[in-house]
C-alpha cells in the first residue's frame, strides 16, 4: 500500500527544504565574502598536475604557503581530473561538491540512528552548515566530508544476507585516500574476534573488515602500478613523517598530540603521548566494540571516529566534522544536554579564541587559553565517557548485529 503524506506534512517538507536552502546560499555569500582561498584544493589540483606531468609527487611544494604532499598516492590519482579546470570553477564545484556532501553525512548520520526523514535531514543540515569543521572544511576545500560519507556509506548499508561485494568498499577506499580511517577496519576485525571467542562466530565483521582490506590493498596496488617511485617513498618514508603535516602544537591540532603538546610547552610530546595515545586507543576500541555486540551501532561508529581523531598525531578542527553524527547521535539517545553543549562547542569555533599564529605561540599557553585550545579533543574524550556508561551492563542485552 502507497503512503501518501498530508498536505501539512507536504508544507513542513517544502519549509525545511526552503530553510535549508536560504542557509546553503546565505553560507556560499559568507564564504565568498571571506575571500576563501580552498588552500588545500589547490594543492589538490598541483598534485593532480604532477601526476598528470610525470612529476615528483612528494617533492612538491603547492601554492604561496609551499604545502607538501603528505596523502597516499592513490589520492594523487583521483585529483588527476582537477587541473582540467580552472581555479575559480573549481573552487565552485568543490562548495556545490562539499554541500551535497554535507546533505548525505546528515542523511547516513539520520539512518544511522533510524530517523532518516527528509523534513529532518533538512533541518539539521540547514544548521550544521555553519559548525566549524564544516565551514573549515568547506574554506580549505578539504575532502573530509566525502571521506566521513564513504565511511558511513558503508557501516550503515544491509545488504540482503549482511554482505555483498561492496561491503568494504567505502572503507577501504577511504583508507587508501587518507589513511586515517584504518581504525574502522580494525574496529570490525577486533568485533569478530572478540565475538568468535564468545562463542558467536564472528563472521559478519571479519567478512567486512576482510572487504576493506582488499577494496584498500586493490587501490593501493593500483597506485604502485602507476606511480611506482611515488608509492615507494611514500610507504618507505613519507608515511612515517607526521612533521610534515605542520606544528603538532598549532591550535587548530585537537588530536591528542596537540593538547599535550600545548599542555607541556613542546612540540614533541614524546613518550608520554605515545603511552596516552596507546591508552585512548584501547578504550576507545573497546567502547566500540562492545557498544557493536549490544546492537548499538551509533555509539559504536561514533565512538571508533572519536578514537581516530584523538590518537592521529595531527587532526586539524576541520577533520572533526564527526561531530555531525555525534550530536545527531546524542539528540536522537535523549543525552540532550551533552548535544547541545557539544554544538555549542563545534559552532562557537573556540579553538580559533586562543593566541595563534606566527612565532608559535601555542607554546606558551596558559590558564584557560589552555582549556580552549582542547576544545575539541576534551569534548571527544567526554563523549567516549558518556558512551561507555550509557551501554549495557555485560551479560544485559546483549544483540549481535550483521554489519
Amino acid at each position: 500500500m502507497t503512503m501518501i503524506a498530508s498536505p501539512p506534512a507536504r508544507r513542513r517538507t517544502r519549509l525545511a527544504l526552503g530553510v535549508c536552502l536560504v542557509s546553503f546560499t546565505a553560507f556560499w555569500a559568507a564564504q565568498r565574502a571571506a575571500h576563501v582561498s580552498m588552500i588545500d584544493l589547490m594543492v589538490y589540483r598541483a598534485e593532480g598536475a604532477a601526476v598528470r606531468a610525470g612529476g615528483d609527487l612528494y617533492a612538491l611544494r603547492a601554492t604561496a604557503a609551499h604545502l607538501p604532499t603528505t596523502y597516499p598516492p592513490f589520492a594523487a590519482l583521483l585529483f588527476t581530473p582537477l587541473p582540467l579546470l580552472d581555479p575559480a570553477l573549481l573552487r565552485t564545484v568543490a562548495t556545490a561538491g562539499n554541500l551535497a556532501l554535507l546533505v548525505m553525512l546528515v542523511g547516513l548520520s539520520l539512518r544511522l540512528v533510524g530517523h532518516a526523514h527528509v523534513e529532518t535531514v533538512c533541518w539539521t543540515a540547514a544548521s550544521a552548515v555553519w559548525c566549524e569543521p564544516v565551514w573549515t572544511t568547506v574554506r580549505y576545500g578539504q575532502i573530509n566530508l566525502l571521506l566521513a560519507v564513504l565511511v558511513l556509506w558503508d557501516l550503515t548499508r544491509r545488504p540482503a544476507g549482511g554482505y555483498d561485494r561492496w561491503t568494504g568498499v567505502g572503507l577501504g577506499l577511504a583508507t587508501a585516500v587518507k589513511l586515517t580511517p584504518a581504525l574502522f577496519p580494525v574496529f570490525l576485525l577486533a568485533t569478530g574476534i572478540v565475538d568468535r571467542r564468545g562463542g558467536g562466530g564472528g563472521q559478519p565483521w571479519l567478512r567486512h573488515a576482510r572487504g576493506a582490506a582488499v577494496a584498500f590493498a586493490g587501490a593501493t596496488v593500483l597506485a604502485a602500478a602507476v606511480l611506482p617511485y611515488d608509492s615507494w617513498r611514500f610507504w618507505t618514508d613519507m608515511v612515517f613523517r607526521a612533521s610534515r603535516v605542520g606544528q603538532p602544537e598549532d591550535t587548530a591540532n585537537q588530536a591528542l598530540r596537540g593538547v599535550l603538546g600545548r599542555l607541556l610547552h613542546t612540540p614533541d610530546p614524546g613518550a608520554l603521548w605515545t603511552v596516552c595515545a596507546a591508552v585512548v586507543a584501547v578504550s576507545g576500541l573497546a567502547v566500540a566494540v562492545r557498544a557493536e555486540l549490544r546492537g548499538r551501532r551509533a555509539w559504536a561508529v561514533c565512538a571508533c571516529a572519536i578514537t581516530t581523531l584523538l590518537i592521529s598525531p595531527v587532526s586539524w578542527t576541520h577533520h572533526w566534522v564527526w561531530c555531525v553524527p555525534l550530536v545527531v547521535l546524542l539528540w536522537s539517545r535523549g543525552h540532550r544536554a551533552a548535544a547541545l553543549g557539544s554544538l555549542l562547542v563545534f559552532c562557537s569555533y573556540v579553538p580559533w579564541w586562543v593566541p595563534h599564529g606566527t612565532g608559535r605561540p601555542e607554546l606558551h599557553l596558559t590558564g584557560a587559553d589552555l582549556v580552549l585550545s582542547a576544545a575539541y579533543g576534551g569534548t571527544g574524550a567526554l563523549f567516549l565517557a558518556l558512551a561507555r556508561t550509557s551501554l549495557p551492563r555485560p551479560g544485559r542485552d546483549r544483540v549481535r548485529v550483521k554489519p
